[in-house]
């Protein structure tokens, strides 16, 4: 599986490239972005060598790693005709696929662009592609602690399995029909 060009009603998923690095350096620089996941915001240089190794792939041929930026659309731009949208990038989502069994998603919304519902959005459409492409559940791992992504997951069509990992809860959408 690969990354396609997702489009929902305000956000347009386009998949990563290295140079969505330094626009990207910047959604991403607020530190409290990290309080769920550690670490801390990369420069633009340290982000396009991690984005150079995303979109080199897995090595694996088993696992895809998809990874797509989130592109806001100006009402009236992307609507079909071909023009291209030059909205600002507000966030990421993304999927490790393994087969076509499991996919791991995660989604992160830049602080300036955090509760207009972007987040759900893209997680929505991209349970959706996922569906589409026939993987059998997705799954997603939320910091108990972490209410927001909770919520995200929930509006995705995941919901709280009992299970843990790492200290975070994992959430599951079945595959389509069961």
């Amino acid at each position: 599986m690969r990354a396609e060009p997702v489009r929902t009603d305000r956000l347009d998923l386009v998949p990563l490239r290295a140079g969505h690095a330094g626009e990207m350096a910047a959604v991403l620089s607020d530190p409290a972005l990290h309080t769920f996941i550690g670490g801390a915001p990369l420069g633009a240089d340290e982000l396009r060598a991690r984005y150079e190794r995303l979109v080199a792939g897995s090595g694996d041929p088993d696992v895809s790693w998809c990874n797509w930026v989130l592109r806001l659309r100006a009402p009236g731009q992307g609507d079909g005709s071909g023009e291209r949208s030059d909205g600002p990038l507000v966030g990421t989502v993304q999927a490790t696929v393994r087969g076509r069994e499991t996919a791991e998603i995660a989604w992160v919304v830049g602080s300036a662009w955090q509760r207009r519902g972007f987040a759900s959005e893209a997680a929505r459409a991209l349970v959706g592609l996922l569906g589409r492409a026939g993987v059998g559940s997705v799954v997603a791992h939320i910091h108990p602690g972490h209410h927001a992504s909770a919520a995200v997951a929930a509006a995705a069509g995941l919901a709280p399995t009992g299970e843990s990992r790492d200290g975070e809860t994992v959430w599951r959408a079945p595959a389509p029909g069961r």
